[in-house]
């Protein structure tokens, strides 16, 4: 498995997660906030890996 591969994997993973949490616990959350800025930078990471690659 290449490394966008495992990275999109976890932007899923994480996304799945943070819906979760957030109507669990609310959008304003801390633990749906934290999750939403791991995957901000994960989505970044990606942007900047399509644009290398480009």
């Amino acid at each position: 498995m290449c490394a966008v591969d495992k990275l999109l994997g976890r932007i899923e993973f994480l996304r799945n997660k943070m819906t979760k949490i957030a109507l669990e616990k609310g959008f304003t959350s801390k633990e749906a906030i934290t999750t939403s800025q791991e995957l901000d930078n994960l989505l970044n990471l990606y942007e900047s890996m399509k644009q290398t690659n480009s």
